[in-house]
């Protein structure tokens, strides 16, 4: 890598950490190393024939759960601005896309999967890009910078008709979001049959990203009635094998209100701690994913250069071997005219030629030649010159394939490969050293450290 192209990388960075929190800036840093054109990771994996993804600069949380269950009246509580619909009817028909930008803006289907790349594989689901949406709000209230929410379509039982296939979209979007978070509310439809059973196939693969809890806490009147909802719930929920697990949780959460305070407990900050711990863990496993990555990157360079050494190697021993068998297919005919020639001089011209010892050592050597040579017959004799001749031919043939080689890389290239491979070890691996230390830093104290 150039000293040009390090130092832009390195501007870059800087200039991505203005006012924003430190696990912001990491995510944001690690993702500028990945997808620059000319040194990111992705682009230098892809040349030496690995495919790396980059990672994404916020976790994505989904929200489900039955229709009026408080899913948009808790996104907006949370970003702290009116930017979803709230109410009893069925307000959020699609899926709606919640996340910070620069300025206040609305985007449609096409748009959102220009926005979300990794979310393109929606528009194959039929009918999903029509009612698909993005609402970026400008607001830094708690981690928001650093969560998308998907607000998706309440779930009800009976007629009710989705414009898609509502299950088979909320499963695909279940497999890359990070955190599912289920709410139930306590007005008679948290046992909803549609969303238990989304629930439980959520729970098979991705058990780990589910948070369940009863919204609407402080609208299901007294305690008695809360402990009664919440065990309808559970009893439903563990009725199903795949739910029916220890250390199983379900807080009560409610959006308060100062023009109605109520008794109830409410643990909407718990929901906010559990966001918190996913950025978190994204975090560490952005920076664990950059290690392997450069170590993937590391060993793919090295083969690509050893591999290129030992066919070098190949290609001088397939030229060697091809020589050999040149020059044995090349003297067979030249023997047979040597032989011709020789045969039609005279012995005197062969003295003054070659004199009287050149004569001695070449009968020693032709002498056995032609004693077989005349024990054969005529027509022997011609099928043996025809068959001198077709090993010649033989062999000028495999001498011919034997000088093929495979290709090798140019100078040029080994140079390029040397550079990222010293890229990778000295600048994208320093920097994440220094990212996880200002990671760490956040949680431990300098003396920790050293």
């Amino acid at each position: 890598m150039s000293g040009k192209i390090k130092s832009r990388i390195a501007a870059n960075a800087d200039s991505l950490s203005g006012s924003v929190s430190c696990d912001e800036r990491i995510l944001r840093d690690c993702h500028q190393l990945y997808i620059d054109a000319d040194s990111g990771l992705v682009a230098v994996a892809q040349s030496v024939g690995v495919t790396l993804l980059a990672p994404r600069k916020k976790i994505t949380v989904m929200l489900m759960g039955n229709h009026s269950a408080g899913k948009s009246s808790f996104i907006n509580w949370y970003v702290e601005e009116h930017i979803q619909r709230t109410g009893v009817a069925i307000e959020t028909q699609g899926f709606s896309f919640v996340t910070s930008g620069r300025k206040r803006e609305s985007l449609t289907g096409n748009a959102t999967l220009h926005l979300y790349p990794h979310f393109k594989p929606l528009h194959e689901l039929k009918g999903v890009s029509e009612y698909l949406g993005t609402e970026i709000c400008t607001s830094r209230q708690k981690r928001f910078s650093l969560v998308t929410f998907v607000d998706s379509p309440g779930l009800v039982d009976g007629d009710m008709k989705y414009p898609f296939d509502v299950d088979q979209a909320i499963m695909w979007l279940g497999e890359l979001c990070d955190l599912i978070l289920v709410f139930f509310d306590p007005m008679g439809q948290a046992l909803c049959k549609r969303t238990l059973n989304i629930v439980e196939k959520l729970n098979e693969k991705h058990g780990d990203r589910l948070r369940f809890y009863l919204s609407k806490a402080d609208e299901a009147g007294g305690e008695s009635d809360r402990q009664r909802v919440m065990m309808q719930i559970v009893q439903e929920l563990c009725k199903r094998p795949g739910l029916n697990k220890c250390g199983f949780d379900m807080p009560t959460i409610y959006v308060p209100n100062p023009n109605k305070p109520s008794r109830c407990v409410n643990q909407i900050e718990e929901a906010c701690r559990t966001i918190e711990k996913t950025i978190n863990q994204t975090v560490q496993n952005t920076l664990n994913s950059l290690e392997k990555d450069c170590e993937l990157i590391t060993k793919a360079i090295a083969d690509t250069l050893s591999h290129d050494r030992q066919t070098s190697v190949d290609n001088r021993r397939a030229r060697c071997k091809g020589c050999v068998l040149a020059l044995l297919g090349f003297s067979v005919p030249f023997m047979l005219m040597a032989a011709l020639v020789l045969g039609s001089l005279s012995r005197e011209l062969l003295e003054m030629s070659l004199g009287h010892d050149g004569i001695e050592a070449l009968s020693l050597y032709l002498t056995p030649v032609v004693r077989v040579f005349d024990s054969m017959s005529v027509e022997y004799q011609l099928y043996s010159c025809g068959g001198l001749i077709f090993l010649s031919f033989l062999l000028l043939i495999l001498a011919r394939f034997s000088f093929r080689s495979r290709p090798t890389l140019s100078g040029r290239q080994k140079r390029q490969l040397q550079e990222k491979l010293d890229y990778v070890q000295e600048v994208v691996k320093t920097k994440k050293k220094k990212l996880y230390e200002e990671y760490l830093r956040q949680s431990v104290g300098d003396q920790d450290m050293d």
